[in-house]
Protein backbone atom coordinates (compact mmCIF):
# COMPACT_ATOMS: atom_id res chain seq x y z
CA UNK A 1 0.00 0.00 0.00
CA UNK A 2 2.79 2.42 0.79
CA UNK A 3 4.11 1.95 -2.75
CA UNK A 4 0.90 3.39 -4.13
CA UNK A 5 0.99 6.34 -1.77
CA UNK A 6 4.59 7.22 -2.66
CA UNK A 7 4.15 6.85 -6.42
CA UNK A 8 2.69 10.32 -6.77
CA UNK A 9 5.34 11.93 -4.56
CA UNK A 10 8.13 10.23 -6.50
CA UNK A 11 6.91 11.86 -9.72
CA UNK A 12 7.88 15.22 -8.18
CA UNK A 13 11.20 14.20 -6.64
CA UNK A 14 12.37 12.56 -9.89
CA UNK A 15 11.23 15.45 -12.05
CA UNK A 16 14.33 16.01 -14.26
CA UNK A 17 14.42 12.33 -15.25
CA UNK A 18 10.66 12.10 -15.56
CA UNK A 19 10.49 15.20 -17.72
CA UNK A 20 12.66 13.51 -20.31
CA UNK A 21 10.31 10.56 -20.38
CA UNK A 22 7.08 12.56 -20.51
CA UNK A 23 7.20 13.38 -24.18
CA UNK A 24 5.19 11.68 -26.85
CA UNK A 25 6.72 8.31 -27.74
CA UNK A 26 8.86 8.56 -30.86
CA UNK A 27 9.22 12.36 -30.58
CA UNK A 28 12.73 13.74 -30.19
CA UNK A 29 13.31 15.98 -27.20
CA UNK A 30 15.72 18.79 -26.40
CA UNK A 31 16.89 19.02 -22.80
CA UNK A 32 16.86 22.71 -21.93
CA UNK A 33 18.15 24.51 -18.88
CA UNK A 34 17.01 28.00 -17.96
CA UNK A 35 20.45 29.39 -18.87
CA UNK A 36 20.26 27.71 -22.29
CA UNK A 37 16.79 29.12 -22.92
CA UNK A 38 17.94 32.60 -21.95
CA UNK A 39 21.03 32.37 -24.17
CA UNK A 40 18.92 31.31 -27.13
CA UNK A 41 16.54 34.21 -26.57
CA UNK A 42 19.38 36.73 -26.31
CA UNK A 43 20.79 35.52 -29.62
CA UNK A 44 17.57 35.00 -31.57
CA UNK A 45 14.71 37.00 -30.13
CA UNK A 46 13.17 39.34 -32.72
CA UNK A 47 12.40 42.14 -30.26
CA UNK A 48 16.02 42.25 -29.11
CA UNK A 49 17.28 42.25 -32.70
CA UNK A 50 14.97 45.15 -33.52
CA UNK A 51 16.13 47.17 -30.51
CA UNK A 52 19.79 46.46 -31.31
CA UNK A 53 19.26 47.92 -34.78
CA UNK A 54 17.44 50.89 -33.28
CA UNK A 55 20.37 51.53 -30.94
CA UNK A 56 22.81 51.37 -33.85
CA UNK A 57 20.69 54.01 -35.56
CA UNK A 58 20.96 56.32 -32.54
CA UNK A 59 24.71 55.72 -32.46
CA UNK A 60 24.94 56.67 -36.13
CA UNK A 61 22.79 59.74 -35.45
CA UNK A 62 25.42 60.98 -33.00
CA UNK A 63 28.09 60.45 -35.63
CA UNK A 64 26.03 62.39 -38.14
CA UNK A 65 25.49 65.24 -35.67
CA UNK A 66 29.21 65.39 -34.95
CA UNK A 67 29.70 65.78 -38.69
CA UNK A 68 28.57 69.40 -38.38
CA UNK A 69 32.04 70.11 -36.98
CA UNK A 70 33.87 68.42 -39.82
CA UNK A 71 35.95 70.93 -41.83
CA UNK A 72 34.87 71.48 -45.41
CA UNK A 73 37.34 71.96 -48.26
CA UNK A 74 36.46 73.79 -51.47
CA UNK A 75 38.58 74.14 -54.59
CA UNK A 76 37.68 76.17 -57.69
CA UNK A 77 39.66 76.60 -60.91
CA UNK A 78 38.64 78.23 -64.15
CA UNK A 79 39.97 79.64 -67.41
CA UNK A 80 38.33 82.68 -69.00
CA UNK A 81 38.81 84.43 -72.35
CA UNK A 82 36.61 87.46 -72.95
CA UNK A 83 36.23 90.72 -74.85
CA UNK A 84 33.89 93.15 -73.11
CA UNK A 85 31.96 95.89 -74.94
CA UNK A 86 33.16 99.28 -73.66
CA UNK A 87 31.21 102.46 -74.37
CA UNK A 88 33.93 104.94 -73.45
CA UNK A 89 36.62 107.05 -75.03
CA UNK A 90 38.98 105.50 -72.47
CA UNK A 91 38.44 101.89 -73.46
CA UNK A 92 42.11 101.06 -73.54
CA UNK A 93 41.69 99.14 -76.77
CA UNK A 94 44.71 98.90 -79.08
CA UNK A 95 44.64 100.67 -82.43
CA UNK A 96 42.02 99.41 -84.86
CA UNK A 97 40.35 97.37 -82.03
CA UNK A 98 36.87 98.07 -80.69
CA UNK A 99 37.50 96.77 -77.16
CA UNK A 100 40.40 95.26 -75.29
CA UNK A 101 40.46 91.50 -74.84
CA UNK A 102 41.63 89.51 -71.86
CA UNK A 103 42.25 85.95 -70.83
CA UNK A 104 43.28 84.37 -67.61
CA UNK A 105 43.35 81.43 -65.27
CA UNK A 106 42.12 81.68 -61.65
CA UNK A 107 42.07 79.21 -58.79
CA UNK A 108 40.95 79.40 -55.18
CA UNK A 109 40.88 77.03 -52.19
CA UNK A 110 39.28 77.37 -48.79
CA UNK A 111 38.71 75.38 -45.60
CA UNK A 112 35.67 76.18 -43.46
CA UNK A 113 35.10 75.03 -39.91
CA UNK A 114 32.25 75.37 -37.41
CA UNK A 115 33.62 75.84 -33.89
CA UNK A 116 32.01 74.63 -30.62
CA UNK A 117 31.36 78.28 -29.73
CA UNK A 118 29.05 78.66 -32.73
CA UNK A 119 31.67 80.63 -34.64
CA UNK A 120 32.40 79.94 -38.29
CA UNK A 121 36.00 80.34 -39.44
CA UNK A 122 37.14 80.19 -43.03
CA UNK A 123 40.74 80.15 -44.29
CA UNK A 124 41.20 80.82 -47.98
CA UNK A 125 43.89 81.25 -50.61
CA UNK A 126 43.62 82.30 -54.26
CA UNK A 127 45.79 82.98 -57.26
CA UNK A 128 45.26 84.11 -60.86
CA UNK A 129 47.16 84.92 -64.00
CA UNK A 130 45.63 87.64 -66.21
CA UNK A 131 46.71 88.68 -69.72
CA UNK A 132 45.17 91.63 -71.57
CA UNK A 133 45.93 93.92 -74.53
CA UNK A 134 44.44 97.01 -72.86
CA UNK A 135 47.05 99.76 -72.77
CA UNK A 136 45.56 101.06 -69.50
CA UNK A 137 46.90 97.94 -67.71
CA UNK A 138 50.45 98.20 -66.47
CA UNK A 139 51.15 94.50 -65.85
CA UNK A 140 50.37 91.83 -68.42
CA UNK A 141 50.67 89.06 -67.65
CA UNK A 142 49.86 89.85 -64.02
CA UNK A 143 49.97 87.40 -61.12
CA UNK A 144 47.47 88.14 -58.34
CA UNK A 145 47.55 86.12 -55.08
CA UNK A 146 45.79 86.34 -51.72
CA UNK A 147 45.49 84.55 -48.37
CA UNK A 148 43.02 85.36 -45.60
CA UNK A 149 40.98 84.27 -42.65
CA UNK A 150 37.37 85.21 -41.86
CA UNK A 151 35.56 84.77 -38.53
CA UNK A 152 31.91 85.19 -37.58
CA UNK A 153 31.15 84.71 -33.88
CA UNK A 154 27.60 84.99 -32.45
CA UNK A 155 27.46 87.21 -29.37
CA UNK A 156 23.79 86.77 -28.35
CA UNK A 157 21.58 84.45 -30.39
CA UNK A 158 23.48 81.23 -31.03
CA UNK A 159 26.20 81.91 -28.45
CA UNK A 160 25.17 79.24 -25.94
CA UNK A 161 23.28 76.97 -28.32
CA UNK A 162 23.05 76.83 -32.08
CA UNK A 163 21.35 74.28 -34.41
CA UNK A 164 24.48 72.13 -34.64
CA UNK A 165 24.98 71.93 -30.87
CA UNK A 166 21.28 71.33 -30.33
CA UNK A 167 21.33 68.43 -32.82
CA UNK A 168 24.43 66.95 -31.17
CA UNK A 169 22.99 67.20 -27.64
CA UNK A 170 19.69 65.69 -28.74
CA UNK A 171 21.53 62.87 -30.53
CA UNK A 172 23.64 62.06 -27.47
CA UNK A 173 20.60 62.08 -25.20
CA UNK A 174 18.72 59.94 -27.71
CA UNK A 175 21.59 57.46 -27.68
CA UNK A 176 21.28 57.22 -23.89
CA UNK A 177 17.55 56.73 -24.28
CA UNK A 178 18.18 54.09 -26.95
CA UNK A 179 20.56 52.29 -24.62
CA UNK A 180 17.91 52.32 -21.87
CA UNK A 181 15.29 51.10 -24.34
CA UNK A 182 17.54 48.22 -25.39
CA UNK A 183 18.18 47.32 -21.75
CA UNK A 184 14.44 47.44 -21.05
CA UNK A 185 13.70 45.13 -23.99
CA UNK A 186 16.43 42.68 -22.96
CA UNK A 187 15.15 42.74 -19.37
CA UNK A 188 11.56 42.11 -20.45
CA UNK A 189 12.68 39.32 -22.78
CA UNK A 190 14.73 37.60 -20.07
CA UNK A 191 11.83 37.96 -17.64
CA UNK A 192 9.39 36.54 -20.20
CA UNK A 193 11.70 33.60 -20.89
CA UNK A 194 12.01 32.82 -17.19
CA UNK A 195 8.26 33.05 -16.65
CA UNK A 196 7.62 30.83 -19.67
CA UNK A 197 10.27 28.36 -18.53
CA UNK A 198 8.79 27.96 -15.07
CA UNK A 199 5.31 27.73 -16.57
CA UNK A 200 6.59 24.86 -18.69
CA UNK A 201 8.15 23.27 -15.60
CA UNK A 202 4.81 23.54 -13.77
CA UNK A 203 2.90 22.16 -16.75
CA UNK A 204 5.35 19.27 -17.20
CA UNK A 205 5.15 18.40 -13.51
CA UNK A 206 1.39 18.63 -13.83
CA UNK A 207 1.50 15.96 -16.53
CA UNK A 208 3.61 13.73 -14.26
CA UNK A 209 1.18 14.21 -11.39
CA UNK A 210 -1.77 13.38 -13.63
CA UNK A 211 0.01 10.30 -14.98
CA UNK A 212 0.75 9.11 -11.44
CA UNK A 213 -2.84 9.80 -10.48
CA UNK A 214 -4.07 7.72 -13.44
CA UNK A 215 -1.77 4.89 -12.36
CA UNK A 216 -3.13 5.05 -8.81
CA UNK A 217 -6.68 4.88 -10.15
CA UNK A 218 -5.69 1.89 -12.27
CA UNK A 219 -4.21 0.15 -9.25
CA UNK A 220 -7.37 0.86 -7.27
CA UNK A 221 -9.48 -0.62 -10.07
CA UNK A 222 -7.31 -3.74 -10.15
CA UNK A 223 -7.53 -4.14 -6.38
CA UNK A 224 -11.30 -3.82 -6.55
CA UNK A 225 -11.50 -6.49 -9.28
CA UNK A 226 -9.41 -8.82 -7.15
CA UNK A 227 -11.71 -8.34 -4.17
CA UNK A 228 -14.76 -8.92 -6.38
CA UNK A 229 -13.23 -12.12 -7.73
CA UNK A 230 -12.62 -13.47 -4.22
CA UNK A 231 -16.13 -12.45 -3.18
CA UNK A 232 -15.30 -9.77 -0.61
CA UNK A 233 -16.90 -6.94 -2.67
CA UNK A 234 -20.06 -6.67 -4.72
CA UNK A 235 -19.85 -6.48 -8.53
CA UNK A 236 -21.20 -2.90 -8.49
CA UNK A 237 -18.12 -1.66 -6.60
CA UNK A 238 -16.06 -1.70 -9.84
CA UNK A 239 -18.07 1.19 -11.34
CA UNK A 240 -16.61 3.91 -9.15
CA UNK A 241 -12.85 3.24 -9.74
CA UNK A 242 -13.48 2.73 -13.48
CA UNK A 243 -15.34 6.05 -13.73
CA UNK A 244 -12.65 7.81 -11.71
CA UNK A 245 -9.93 6.31 -13.92
CA UNK A 246 -11.56 7.68 -17.06
CA UNK A 247 -12.07 11.09 -15.45
CA UNK A 248 -8.41 11.25 -14.51
CA UNK A 249 -7.45 10.31 -18.06
CA UNK A 250 -9.41 13.35 -19.21
CA UNK A 251 -7.49 15.50 -16.73
CA UNK A 252 -4.24 14.01 -18.07
CA UNK A 253 -5.11 14.91 -21.66
CA UNK A 254 -5.95 18.45 -20.60
CA UNK A 255 -2.66 18.78 -18.69
CA UNK A 256 -0.75 17.46 -21.72
CA UNK A 257 -2.39 20.14 -23.87
CA UNK A 258 -1.45 22.80 -21.32
CA UNK A 259 2.14 21.56 -21.36
CA UNK A 260 2.28 21.77 -25.16
CA UNK A 261 0.90 25.31 -25.09
CA UNK A 262 3.48 26.32 -22.46
CA UNK A 263 6.16 24.74 -24.63
CA UNK A 264 5.05 26.69 -27.71
CA UNK A 265 5.13 29.94 -25.75
CA UNK A 266 8.73 29.29 -24.70
CA UNK A 267 9.68 28.35 -28.26
CA UNK A 268 8.23 31.62 -29.50
CA UNK A 269 10.68 33.47 -27.26
CA UNK A 270 13.82 31.46 -28.01
CA UNK A 271 13.44 30.67 -31.73
CA UNK A 272 13.68 33.13 -34.63
CA UNK A 273 13.03 30.88 -37.64
CA UNK A 274 9.75 29.17 -38.37
CA UNK A 275 11.73 26.39 -40.11
CA UNK A 276 13.88 25.63 -37.07
CA UNK A 277 13.70 21.86 -36.41
CA UNK A 278 13.30 22.53 -32.68
CA UNK A 279 9.68 23.53 -33.42
CA UNK A 280 9.00 19.82 -34.02
CA UNK A 281 10.85 18.66 -30.92
CA UNK A 282 9.83 18.56 -27.30
CA UNK A 283 11.46 20.95 -24.85
CA UNK A 284 12.48 19.10 -21.70
CA UNK A 285 13.22 21.60 -18.89
CA UNK A 286 16.00 20.35 -16.64
CA UNK A 287 16.07 22.95 -13.84
CA UNK A 288 14.21 22.29 -10.61
CA UNK A 289 12.01 25.04 -9.15
CA UNK A 290 13.16 24.37 -5.58
CA UNK A 291 15.36 27.20 -4.31
CA UNK A 292 16.29 29.03 -1.14
CA UNK A 293 13.83 31.63 0.08
CA UNK A 294 14.98 35.23 -0.07
CA UNK A 295 14.39 38.10 2.30
CA UNK A 296 14.06 41.56 0.76
CA UNK A 297 14.38 45.14 2.00
CA UNK A 298 11.57 47.25 0.53
CA UNK A 299 13.28 50.60 1.13
CA UNK A 300 16.49 49.44 -0.53
CA UNK A 301 14.52 47.93 -3.41
CA UNK A 302 12.66 51.19 -4.04
CA UNK A 303 15.94 53.13 -4.03
CA UNK A 304 17.55 50.70 -6.48
CA UNK A 305 14.58 50.82 -8.82
CA UNK A 306 14.66 54.62 -8.92
CA UNK A 307 18.25 54.60 -10.19
CA UNK A 308 18.38 51.36 -12.22
CA UNK A 309 15.07 50.92 -13.99
CA UNK A 310 15.52 51.59 -17.74
CA UNK A 311 11.99 53.00 -17.99
CA UNK A 312 12.95 55.82 -15.63
CA UNK A 313 16.15 56.41 -17.62
CA UNK A 314 14.10 56.68 -20.81
CA UNK A 315 11.69 59.16 -19.24
CA UNK A 316 14.60 61.19 -17.82
CA UNK A 317 16.18 61.31 -21.28
CA UNK A 318 12.97 62.75 -22.72
CA UNK A 319 13.02 65.46 -20.04
CA UNK A 320 16.63 66.27 -20.95
CA UNK A 321 15.68 66.53 -24.63
CA UNK A 322 12.88 68.95 -23.85
CA UNK A 323 15.28 71.05 -21.74
CA UNK A 324 17.56 71.38 -24.78
CA UNK A 325 14.57 72.50 -26.85
CA UNK A 326 13.66 75.13 -24.25
CA UNK A 327 17.22 76.50 -24.19
CA UNK A 328 17.35 76.59 -27.98
CA UNK A 329 13.98 78.35 -28.25
CA UNK A 330 15.03 80.95 -25.67
CA UNK A 331 18.23 81.60 -27.60
CA UNK A 332 16.21 82.41 -30.73
CA UNK A 333 14.36 85.19 -28.92
CA UNK A 334 17.61 87.15 -28.56
CA UNK A 335 18.73 89.56 -31.30
CA UNK A 336 21.25 88.31 -33.80
CA UNK A 337 24.49 90.11 -32.91
CA UNK A 338 27.62 88.72 -34.53
CA UNK A 339 31.24 89.74 -34.34
CA UNK A 340 32.64 89.77 -37.88
CA UNK A 341 36.38 89.94 -38.39
CA UNK A 342 38.75 89.18 -41.22
CA UNK A 343 42.42 89.54 -42.05
CA UNK A 344 44.15 88.94 -45.32
CA UNK A 345 47.18 89.66 -47.40
CA UNK A 346 47.26 90.11 -51.14
CA UNK A 347 50.06 89.85 -53.63
CA UNK A 348 50.74 91.21 -57.11
CA UNK A 349 53.54 90.85 -59.66
CA UNK A 350 54.00 90.70 -63.39
CA UNK A 351 55.73 91.99 -66.51
CA UNK A 352 55.32 95.33 -68.24
CA UNK A 353 52.38 95.31 -70.63
CA UNK A 354 53.83 95.59 -74.16
CA UNK A 355 50.76 97.61 -75.17
CA UNK A 356 51.22 100.14 -72.39
CA UNK A 357 52.32 103.64 -73.49
CA UNK A 358 55.93 104.60 -72.89
CA UNK A 359 54.91 107.81 -71.09
CA UNK A 360 52.20 107.78 -68.42
CA UNK A 361 49.56 110.39 -67.70
CA UNK A 362 51.94 112.11 -65.30
CA UNK A 363 54.52 112.54 -68.02
CA UNK A 364 56.83 109.99 -66.46
CA UNK A 365 58.02 106.84 -68.21
CA UNK A 366 55.84 103.77 -67.47
CA UNK A 367 57.97 101.22 -65.64
CA UNK A 368 57.27 98.27 -63.33
CA UNK A 369 58.44 98.77 -59.72
CA UNK A 370 61.10 96.32 -58.68
CA UNK A 371 58.84 94.99 -55.90
CA UNK A 372 56.26 93.96 -58.50
CA UNK A 373 58.53 92.84 -61.31
CA UNK A 374 58.39 89.06 -61.73
CA UNK A 375 56.09 86.09 -61.89
CA UNK A 376 54.12 83.97 -59.44
CA UNK A 377 57.00 83.69 -57.01
CA UNK A 378 57.35 87.45 -56.78
CA UNK A 379 53.59 87.77 -56.21
CA UNK A 380 53.77 85.30 -53.32
CA UNK A 381 56.74 87.18 -51.90
CA UNK A 382 54.72 90.37 -51.68
CA UNK A 383 52.26 88.44 -49.49
CA UNK A 384 55.04 87.49 -47.13
CA UNK A 385 56.32 91.07 -47.12
CA UNK A 386 52.85 92.31 -46.18
CA UNK A 387 52.77 94.94 -48.89
CA UNK A 388 49.00 94.74 -49.38
CA UNK A 389 47.30 93.96 -46.01
CA UNK A 390 43.52 93.90 -45.57
CA UNK A 391 41.99 93.80 -42.06
CA UNK A 392 38.48 94.48 -40.84
CA UNK A 393 36.40 94.04 -37.72
CA UNK A 394 32.79 94.90 -37.06
CA UNK A 395 29.45 93.92 -35.66
CA UNK A 396 26.43 92.66 -37.55
CA UNK A 397 23.06 93.19 -35.87
CA UNK A 398 19.66 91.79 -36.85
CA UNK A 399 16.66 92.49 -34.61
CA UNK A 400 13.41 90.71 -35.53
CA UNK A 401 10.33 92.83 -35.06
CA UNK A 402 7.81 91.23 -32.60
CA UNK A 403 9.52 87.83 -33.03
CA UNK A 404 6.26 85.98 -32.40
CA UNK A 405 7.50 82.74 -33.97
CA UNK A 406 10.37 82.46 -31.48
CA UNK A 407 8.16 83.34 -28.52
CA UNK A 408 5.64 80.74 -29.64
CA UNK A 409 8.40 78.13 -29.89
CA UNK A 410 9.45 78.93 -26.30
CA UNK A 411 5.89 78.41 -25.04
CA UNK A 412 5.60 75.11 -26.91
CA UNK A 413 8.97 73.88 -25.67
CA UNK A 414 8.11 74.72 -22.05
CA UNK A 415 4.77 72.91 -22.30
CA UNK A 416 6.43 69.85 -23.81
CA UNK A 417 9.02 69.86 -21.04
CA UNK A 418 6.23 70.04 -18.45
CA UNK A 419 4.59 67.03 -20.09
CA UNK A 420 7.88 65.12 -20.02
CA UNK A 421 8.38 65.94 -16.32
CA UNK A 422 4.85 64.72 -15.57
CA UNK A 423 5.50 61.51 -17.51
CA UNK A 424 8.69 60.98 -15.53
CA UNK A 425 6.82 61.43 -12.26
CA UNK A 426 4.13 58.98 -13.39
CA UNK A 427 6.77 56.47 -14.43
CA UNK A 428 8.46 56.69 -11.04
CA UNK A 429 5.13 56.10 -9.33
CA UNK A 430 4.40 53.08 -11.52
CA UNK A 431 7.85 51.65 -10.83
CA UNK A 432 7.39 52.13 -7.09
CA UNK A 433 4.04 50.32 -7.25
CA UNK A 434 5.61 47.50 -9.27
CA UNK A 435 8.33 47.10 -6.66
CA UNK A 436 5.82 47.02 -3.82
CA UNK A 437 3.67 44.49 -5.68
CA UNK A 438 6.73 42.37 -6.46
CA UNK A 439 7.78 42.33 -2.80
CA UNK A 440 4.25 41.44 -1.71
CA UNK A 441 4.02 38.66 -4.30
CA UNK A 442 7.42 37.30 -3.29
CA UNK A 443 6.50 37.18 0.38
CA UNK A 444 3.15 35.57 -0.35
CA UNK A 445 4.74 32.98 -2.66
CA UNK A 446 7.26 32.08 0.04
CA UNK A 447 4.48 31.55 2.56
CA UNK A 448 2.53 29.44 0.05
CA UNK A 449 5.49 27.08 -0.36
CA UNK A 450 5.52 26.17 3.32
CA UNK A 451 1.75 25.76 3.39
CA UNK A 452 1.72 23.68 0.20
CA UNK A 453 4.49 21.40 1.44
CA UNK A 454 2.66 20.83 4.71
CA UNK A 455 -0.57 20.17 2.82
CA UNK A 456 1.09 17.59 0.56
CA UNK A 457 2.66 15.78 3.51
CA UNK A 458 -0.71 15.70 5.28
CA UNK A 459 -2.39 14.39 2.12
CA UNK A 460 0.21 11.61 1.88
CA UNK A 461 -0.46 10.60 5.48
CA UNK A 462 -4.24 10.62 4.96
CA UNK A 463 -4.01 8.54 1.78
CA UNK A 464 -1.69 6.04 3.43
CA UNK A 465 -4.08 5.65 6.37
CA UNK A 466 -7.11 5.37 4.09
CA UNK A 467 -5.46 2.68 2.01
CA UNK A 468 -4.59 0.72 5.13
CA UNK A 469 -8.23 0.97 6.25
CA UNK A 470 -9.35 -0.15 2.81
CA UNK A 471 -7.00 -3.11 2.97
CA UNK A 472 -8.73 -4.44 6.09
CA UNK A 473 -12.22 -3.63 4.84
CA UNK A 474 -12.83 -0.52 6.94
CA UNK A 475 -12.99 1.92 4.00
CA UNK A 476 -14.48 2.14 0.52
CA UNK A 477 -13.36 3.09 -2.98
CA UNK A 478 -14.96 6.49 -2.56
CA UNK A 479 -12.75 7.49 0.35
CA UNK A 480 -9.57 6.05 -1.15
CA UNK A 481 -10.15 7.79 -4.49
CA UNK A 482 -10.99 11.01 -2.69
CA UNK A 483 -7.70 10.86 -0.76
CA UNK A 484 -5.85 10.21 -4.00
CA UNK A 485 -7.44 13.26 -5.57
CA UNK A 486 -6.54 15.30 -2.53
CA UNK A 487 -2.91 14.20 -2.79
CA UNK A 488 -2.80 14.97 -6.52
CA UNK A 489 -4.23 18.41 -5.89
CA UNK A 490 -1.78 19.00 -3.04
CA UNK A 491 1.10 18.02 -5.31
CA UNK A 492 -0.14 20.39 -8.01
CA UNK A 493 -0.52 23.14 -5.42
CA UNK A 494 3.05 22.62 -4.22
CA UNK A 495 4.35 22.72 -7.79
CA UNK A 496 2.41 25.92 -8.45
CA UNK A 497 3.79 27.47 -5.26
CA UNK A 498 7.38 26.56 -6.18
CA UNK A 499 7.18 27.84 -9.75
CA UNK A 500 5.22 30.93 -8.71
CA UNK A 501 8.01 31.74 -6.26
CA UNK A 502 10.53 31.45 -9.07
CA UNK A 503 8.43 33.79 -11.19
CA UNK A 504 8.12 36.16 -8.22
CA UNK A 505 11.92 36.23 -7.91
CA UNK A 506 12.13 37.13 -11.59
CA UNK A 507 9.54 39.88 -11.27
CA UNK A 508 11.24 41.30 -8.19
CA UNK A 509 14.63 41.45 -9.93
CA UNK A 510 12.99 43.05 -12.98
CA UNK A 511 11.12 45.60 -10.85
CA UNK A 512 14.35 46.78 -9.20
CA UNK A 513 16.30 46.87 -12.47
CA UNK A 514 18.76 44.21 -11.29
CA UNK A 515 17.62 41.26 -13.40
CA UNK A 516 20.40 41.46 -16.00
CA UNK A 517 23.11 41.98 -13.38
CA UNK A 518 21.86 39.10 -11.27
CA UNK A 519 21.82 36.87 -14.34
CA UNK A 520 25.29 38.13 -15.38
CA UNK A 521 24.05 39.47 -18.71
CA UNK A 522 25.85 42.37 -20.33
CA UNK A 523 25.04 44.45 -23.40
CA UNK A 524 27.96 45.07 -25.73
CA UNK A 525 28.46 46.24 -29.30
CA UNK A 526 27.31 42.86 -30.59
CA UNK A 527 24.20 42.83 -28.44
CA UNK A 528 23.33 41.17 -25.12
CA UNK A 529 25.16 38.07 -23.93
CA UNK A 530 26.22 36.31 -20.75
CA UNK A 531 29.32 37.82 -19.18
Amino acid sequence: MNRKVLALTFSLLAFPLGAQEAGTPGTAGVTLSLADATARALARNHDIAFECDAFRITDATVLRAEGSYDPSFHLDARYRNHTDPVNSLLSGAPAREISPSAEGFATSASIGQLLPTGAVVNVSASGSRDLTNSFFTTLSPAWSTAVGIDLRQPLLQGLSLDPARRALRIARIDRERGSASLRRTVTETVASVERAYWSLVAATRGVLVREASVNLAGDQRDDTRTKIEVGTLAESEIAQPVAELERRKGDLYASQESARRAELLLKLLVLDDENDPVWNQRLLPSDKPETDLRRVDLAAALKEADTRRPEIAEASARVAEREVDVDFAKSRILPQVDLVASYGRRGLAGDLNPNAPAIGLTGQPVVVPDALNGGLGRSLSTIGEGRFPDASIGVSVAVPILNRAARGDVAIAKAQKSQAVTTLSQQKQRVAVEVRNAVLTLETAAARIEAAKAGREAAETQLRAEQERYGVGLSTNFFVLTRQNELAQAALTETAALTDYRKALTDFARSTGNLLDERHIGIGDDGPAFK
